[in-house]
């Protein structure tokens, strides 16, 4: 590819710290502190302890030594991305934290501890502050003081300093001091260590404190379990949970909201969540508001629509009134069961019953129907939201950008980029990712790379995303010199690659065919200490299908067993090769490694009879593709989208387009909704044979099912159109595309370029060639060129 080694990837970038091996694979720390979180409900709730008693059986020791964690270490680096719409501050019903119980010393010191912009003096401060206790009275006073500096720094979000005031307290021998280690204080530091990332830190703290003898209360626990889970370490989480009712803790209503929160972002069974709501009810524990709100967010990613109506009906009939969270839950729902008329009377019933629908609730709509590829129904809440005095923010023109890109509608979301530029909505990261992925995705790496370049001049700085989607655009490019290069670049700029990154890496090699890299990149993650995952795994063990190396598989799929990641190794591995090879139309080895797996008696699940479908289907194998078919109705397989897909596929091939579209019906039939690509097999069905009729008739069925139609689609027209000579026809498609903001890739002119000269009509390719700029403003001169070189000369 010309100029390809030139992409503009160098970065002025901060000294990088040690690496932790050699170039172009160290994997090295980057340096972008995230802004502190908001104060989380959990802290507000130990700023503001219930006045109803509870058992805390909280003891203290005579012991004087008091752990020495360090605490006032900056806040590492984090890769959570926020959700797009959705805020993360939830806890606007709080009450303002108050002073009261702390004396005027205490006050006036924390008065100048919030007013000093480092927290460097604080030791002088306290040290200030105990000299000038002159009577008994005012010691007894000073832990309760102390506590009360700490909470108020908290709430203030003066984290460090509050940390700073901790450690103070630490290095102090007195005995008086001793007390608060058991009580609230240790919460609310772990706590703030949560908002700081460190959670480390924190649980090192709890496992000192108890060595020393200290008890440990359900408040400290479940601190330590929101620390876990607002920084994404969901399993040490649930760890900590069950070590804290081992230890004959009862959680509180908080404690079951935030595991129950856990378990959702796990994706933990369905009965799981009903069995801790059991628990929890058990315990003599009533569920809240916040309870059941969490519970219908959960029902989100399992598309599990008619639980969350349950559960809506429920909580409505125990007198709850639902609020905005939980409309914009129950509508989150909806829209990612894709059932968008429901989510549409939720809005409306939100609105009926007073509660005005906030920017998070259009957002939520907005990116249901985009991710449907409902452009118009997307653009059309984006009008009404404006109408209602509502401002699109940055995630709502995000989502819009994606849903554009994703339908291949480029110029379409080029216009809303720079829209959302014109009124001052300044893109983030998500934005500019997206833009790299559309150019990425089409070939177009010199604009991709320039939207790189306006990230960095934006203010933004590349974040993992950012980097591992160059890194799959490459990869899947077979740029395994740009590859490296965007690794390198990655290392300088200070990144460590996190194990998503590495398994990207592992994968841009392997399709570039440098399969010893790949396996280098693997050797060298074990070797700085990174454990491997399921999905390092997959891309290692696909790396060695394509490379035929079966020794190695079999080492790995062994290490996968020693871990607890499989139990059956061979049938993994074998699986693996069915998906790899199916995929890379390899008909003879994915058939030996399907007929391995069935002579060894392992099960065989959709994943891997759709793939020996798809392959049978590709080479139009009917009668391997029946067998398939009887043992999945033998075997009680229900027919999945992907399955009728394939047969689509296979009788379109065959010029069987009659059957195609029966068994198109056959999914109607069955309550399934047929997508994009079984509209546009059909239709290719019917044009590659002339029916252009029906392929229309197809088109305008598409439409109505609300699809939008992508680039392949309308591809499809116009090579059909010019291979029996329409080429008027042809041509009008193309102007058709362009008019709904479709960008005709390569392949659009091509086929009519094509057309012409399979007919000996090359005066008349020239002249489509010459006048294609008063088709399309956007054609290059690289393009034309391009384009005319495709006709012969004599």
């Amino acid at each position: 590819m010309a100029g390809k080694g030139a992409l503009p990837l160098l970065l002025p970038r901060p000294q990088p710290p040690k690496p932790s091996f050699p170039e172009p694979q160290n994997l090295q720390p980057h340096n972008h502190p995230a802004p502190p979180s908001p104060i989380n409900p959990l802290l507000q709730e130990l700023l503001h302890p219930p006045t109803s008693k509870e058992n805390t059986n909280s003891t203290q020791s005579p012991k004087t030594k008091l752990p020495t964690v360090p605490l006032s270490q900056t806040r590492p680096p984090t890769s959570r991305k926020p959700r797009l719409g959705k805020s993360r501050n939830n806890n606007n019903h709080r009450k303002p934290w108050s002073a009261r119980g702390v004396s005027l010393r205490g006050q006036q010191c924390l008065q100048t501890l919030l007013n000093s912009d480092a927290h460097t003096h604080v030791d002088q401060l306290l040290d200030e502050l105990l000299l000038s206790l002159t009577n008994e009275c005012d010691l007894e006073s000073l832990p309760k003081d102390l506590l009360g500096i700490i909470k108020g720094l908290a709430f203030h979000k003066k984290h460090q300093t509050a940390l700073g005031v901790f450690e103070w307290m630490r290095n102090r021998k007195d005995s008086e001091f001793l007390s608060l280690f058991s009580g609230p204080l240790v919460a609310v530091i772990v706590s703030i260590l949560g908002i700081e990332g460190r959670v480390s830190a924190a649980a090192s703290l709890l496992h000192s404190l108890q060595k020393d003898g200290f008890s440990i209360d359900v408040h400290a626990y479940t601190s330590l379990i929101n620390a876990y889970s607002i920084n994404g370490r969901h399993q040490e989480a649930v760890t900590t949970f069950k070590k804290m009712i081992q230890e004959g803790w009862k959680p509180t209503l908080i404690t079951y909201s935030i595991i129950l929160n856990v378990y959702g972002k796990m994706g933990m069974p369905w009965n799981e969540l009903l069995s801790l709501i059991q628990a929890m009810k058990k315990d003599g524990v009533s569920p809240d508001l916040y309870t059941y709100n969490t519970l219908i967010s959960c029902c989100r990613s399992r598309c599990l629509y008619e639980e969350a109506e349950r559960i809506f009906e429920e909580m409505k009939s125990l007198g709850f009134t639902p609020d905005k969270v939980t409309y914009n839950a129950l509508l989150d729902v909806y829209g990612k069961s894709r059932r968008h008329k429901e989510a549409m009377d939720v809005l409306q019933d939100m609105e009926y019953n007073g509660l005005a629908p906030s920017i998070v609730t259009y957002n939520s709509l907005i990116s249901a129907y985009s991710r449907d590829g409902l452009l118009e129904e997307m653009m059309g809440l984006k009008t009404r939201m404006v109408e209602k005095g509502i401002r699109p923010d940055v995630f709502t023109y995000t989502t819009l950008v994606s849903g554009f890109e994703k339908a291949g509608k480029d110029e379409s979301a080029t216009m809303i980029f720079e829209e959302m530029k014109s009124l001052n909505c300044k893109p983030n990261l998500c934005t500019y990712n997206s833009l790299i992925k559309m150019h990425g995705n089409r070939g177009r790496f010199v604009e991709m790379m320039k939207v790189f370049e306006e990230l960095r001049s934006s203010g933004c700085a590349p974040d993992i995303v950012t980097w591992n989607t160059l890194l799959t655009v490459f990869g899947q490019n077979g740029m395994d010199s740009e590859v490296s290069l965007v690794f390198k670049e990655m290392n300088k700029a200070g990144f460590v690659p996190e194990r998503d990154t590495v398994n990207t890496l592992i994968s841009a090699y392997s399709r570039c065919g440098l399969f010893d890299q790949a396996i280098l990149i693997y050797k060298r993650m074990l070797k700085i200490g990174m454990a491997p995952d399921l999905s390092t795994y997959n891309a290692l063990l696909a790396t060695l299908a394509r490379g035929g190396i079966w020794k190695q598989a079999e080492t790995i799929l062994e290490e996968m067993k020693d871990g607890g990641w499989i139990i059956q190794p061979h049938t993994a591995l074998l699986k693996t090769l069915v998906l790899v090879n199916s995929k890379s139309n390899l008909l003879v080895e994915t058939e030996h490694a399907f007929l391995q797996l069935r002579s060894r008696g392992c099960s065989l699940d959709r994943t891997t009879l759709d793939a020996m479908l798809s392959i049978y289907s590709r080479k139009q194998m009917v009668a391997k593709v029946n067998e398939i078919m009887d043992f999945m109705n033998e075997k009680g397989f229900i027919p999945s989208l992907t399955t009728y897909n394939c047969l689509i596929y296979m009788f379109s091939q065959l010029g069987d387009f009659e059957r195609s579209e029966e068994i198109l019906r056959e999914i109607q039939e069955k309550g399934l909704r047929p997508d994009l690509v079984s509209y546009n097999t059909v239709i290719f069905a019917y044009s590659r044979h002339g029916q252009m009729r029906d392929a229309s008739r197809m088109f305008s069925e598409l439409k109505a099912a609300e699809l939008s139609p992508d680039i392949i689609t309308f591809n499809t027209f116009v090579a059909s159109y010019a291979l029996h000579s329409m080429f008027v026809e042809a041509v009008n498609v193309v102007r058709h595309m362009i008019k709904h903001g479709y960008r005709p890739n390569g392949n659009t002119y091509c086929s009519i370029v094509d057309g012409y000269c399979k007919q000996g009509r090359k005066a008349e390719a020239y002249a489509f060639i010459r006048n294609l700029r008063k088709i399309d403003l956007h054609i290059t001169e690289k393009e034309e060129y391009r384009l005319s070189k495709r006709i012969p000369k004599y």
